[in-house]
């Protein structure tokens, strides 16, 4: 076995001081949540215990954390649908050139370049002008699929980039209509990229801040509670709230890779089957 290049362990070395600098901060504040009850904010630690994480659970006089947190989920499914759904009709739509496709695209494009505070406010003028209610589920749902929506897009312009026509060719041949076709080949053969979709969308929508400072109204969202938190709470259960708040979004991300591993698996397994009958 011929030895490793110096380089290797340069490059390694490099590698592991990019994980560090990505994950050090995380790390950092998941070790402070299990510090003892007399626990402060800063190193060295006072003792080690779950309190923290107990004391999570109980009634907090300062924030709502579990109904921000509610509240953050249902805004992150509904952002997650819209998007997959925009997305896919958007990506159906760009596989041919319209009047006006190059325009809007740039369009599209466009919002993410904007500075989201800019976007927060705009969303935020533009619903207390017209009179309507500034609030979570509307004017920070609007101003939170302006970051999301592009990014699914973009997906779906590459994903139908690739697409080969024949499958829908043939499922014309053999009689199915475009919807048909849509469902029964289209919609499976690009099932995986839905779920990435799905997964941007609810994650993006989960953590964004900015977008949802001035649009959320009277209710704050989990990312707001926190950052309100911050100048009120002066004990580590924050940091619990942190850890928390980490691992379910590392549980989502496992979830969703999960359904990618038995959608191919299940499109694998046809395919097999598909080839057992045609011998």
């Amino acid at each position: 076995m011929e030895p490793r290049p110096r380089s290797f362990y340069l490059l390694a070395a490099f590698f592991g001081l990019f994980l560090l600098f990505l994950y050090g901060p995380t790390i950092t504040i998941a070790i402070l949540s299990f510090q003892g009850p007399q626990g402060g904010l800063t190193f060295p630690m006072n003792g080690t215990s779950v309190y923290w994480f107990k004391d999570l659970f109980e009634q907090q006089a300062v924030g709502d954390i579990w109904g921000s947190f509610r509240r953050s989920f249902a805004l992150g499914f509904m952002v997650m649908v819209t998007t997959v759904v925009v997305s896919v009709m958007g990506g159906l739509a760009f596989r041919s050139r319209f009047p006006g496709s190059g325009l809007l695209f740039y369009l599209i494009i466009t919002s993410l370049v904007i500075p989201s505070i800019l976007i927060s406010l705009g969303v935020g003028l533009m619903f207390s002008q017209s009179g309507m209610k500034v609030h979570w589920a509307t004017s920070g749902y609007g101003s939170q699929l302006t970051w999301t929506l592009p990014f699914g897009l973009l997906i779906m312009f590459a994903v139908f980039n690739r697409f080969d026509k024949s499958y829908e060719e043939a499922a014309r041949d053999l009689g199915a209509t475009p919807w048909q076709t849509i469902r029964h080949v289209v919609l499976p053969i690009i099932g995986p990229s839905l779920i990435g979709v799905a997964l941007f969308g609810f994650t993006l929508s989960y953590d964004e801040f900015a977008r949802t400072l001035l649009t959320a109204g009277s209710y704050n969202t989990l990312p707001l509670e926190i950052y309100g938190m911050t100048t009120n709470v002066t004990t580590p259960v924050l940091y619990a709230l942190g850890t928390l708040t980490t691992v379910f979004s590392f549980l989502m991300i496992g979830v969703f890779l999960l359904l990618v591993t038995l959608t191919a698996r299940r499109k694998a397994k046809a395919g097999s089957d598909a080839g057992k009958g045609m011998v």
